[in-house]
């Protein structure tokens, strides 16, 4: 059975920094791009960035560019999510995803999910 299991969320000022893990099992996960996802209060789930299987190639959607970033052990079947300068706007519960082979931006082409971790930016 497959699982992805998030940590590291909480309650940070603006500015201040969080790291996320995401910690795989069930899965070869060398064979999985890793996504990281964000729903906000009252808005769509929406892509916040992805890595390749092997490569270490990332993509991020604009908003947190230069801000966070994605990277993954796969010897820890773990995918780590690094925010810096957070901001209020980025308030929401972050998911990881995995998707079979290929980085993706979009939710439906995710295989798997975790259950979220919940950040808060807040001062």
């Amino acid at each position: 059975q497959v699982q992805l299991v998030e940590s590291g969320g909480g309650l940070v000022q603006p500015g201040g920094s969080l790291r996320l893990s995401c910690v795989a099992s069930g899965l070869t996960f060398s064979l999985y791009a890793m996504g990281w996802f964000r729903q906000g209060p009252g808005k769509e789930r929406e892509f916040v960035a992805t890595i390749d299987p092997t490569h270490n190639l990332t993509y991020y959607t604009n908003s947190v560019k230069g801000r966070f970033t994605i990277s993954r052990d796969n010897a820890k079947n773990t995918v780590y999510l690094q925010m810096n300068s957070l901001k209020p706007e980025d308030t929401a519960i972050y998911y990881c995803g995995a998707n079979y082979r290929y980085m993706s931006r979009t939710e439906g082409e995710y295989d798997y999910w975790g259950q979220g971790t919940q950040v808060i930016v807040s001062s």
